[in-house]
């Protein structure tokens, strides 16, 4: 990508302008906030928050989905702010290393799965989020009521974005993968649920040596209790082993203990209603 330095008729040079923020907010605009409304949360409520404006619908041309799609790529995973880390990844970085990952499977699970659907599943998941934001188990936000709203921004990405899209084929394929990933009742859905918390471990291990002990984010690991599949617990094994050893002779946090291993009781119940398929 290439970039030059003009000026703008007035003797100023575009990176002068940069440099010095132009009116003070350039500098915001690679990161998307996640839009706030006031009473019921709708889609359309969010929708006349997007400062890039409304997107068309019901059109024949896709071009107006691939703008959504750029909310996942500026849009930042939330958990990682709370403990100051806020140039962390993207939502749609999380989903890319999942797809990557997927096709890792072990013969042992691959031949029971269908991959090119798994990694599609990847991708798609937490599609929902462009809109709705990256909802934590802190969030006090109910199960019911966020399923709710992710299956209306689902619907409106499919249906109004996509619905004249190849005859709303390729609409219906998505909204059906997403639906199958949030019933998790396949082994297909299994596996991406399995990947999902790995892909946190990794991030999570990743931001701990980056930062040189000097952060300690050890309660993310308790998603290695809810990890089902024998193939995706080695991996995750794995991981806690080299966190363990990078951390050694230090105190820390071993969330995949529990309250036993430092995590608060009101943290694990949150991420126990987090991810029940009930509550």
């Amino acid at each position: 990508m290439s970039s030059s330095s003009g000026t703008n008729g007035e003797g100023v040079t575009k990176n002068d302008w940069l440099t010095n923020g132009g009116d003070g907010k350039v500098q915001d605009i690679g990161v998307v906030e996640t839009p706030k409304v006031e009473g019921e949360w709708t889609v359309d409520k969010c929708l006349a928050t997007v400062t890039t404006g409304k997107l068309s619908e019901g059109t024949n041309s896709p071009v107006p989905y691939f703008h959504m799609l750029e909310r996942l790529k500026t849009t930042k995973r939330e958990g990682w702010r709370r403990f100051g880390i806020y140039r962390g990844e993207s939502i749609s970085d999380h989903m890319y290393r999942m797809s990557l990952i997927s096709m890792l499977a072990p013969p042992s699970l691959a031949s029971r799965i269908d991959l090119h659907k798994c990694m599609k599943m990847c991708l798609i998941h937490d599609m929902a989020e462009s809109l709705v934001g990256d909802i934590t188990p802190v969030d006090g936000v109910a199960k019911p009521e966020k399923s709710r709203r992710e299956a209306s921004t689902m619907d409106y990405i499919t249906k109004r974005l996509l619905g004249n899209v190849n005859e709303g084929q390729t609409g219906e394929e998505i909204r059906a993968i997403w639906q199958e990933y949030e019933d998790s009742e396949t082994l297909d859905s299994h596996y991406v649920h399995d990947i999902d918390k790995v892909e946190l471990l990794l991030q999570m291990i990743e931001y701990e040596k980056r930062g040189d002990k000097k952060v300690d984010l050890g309660e993310f690991a308790y998603v290695a209790k809810k990890i089902v599949l024998p193939e995706t617990k080695e991996w995750a094994e794995d991981l806690l082993r080299e966190r363990e050893a990078f951390w050694a002779g230090k105190e820390h946090v071993h969330g995949e203990r529990g309250v036993e291993g430092g995590v608060s009781e009101d943290h694990a119940q949150q991420q126990d209603k987090y991810y029940s398929k009930t509550e």
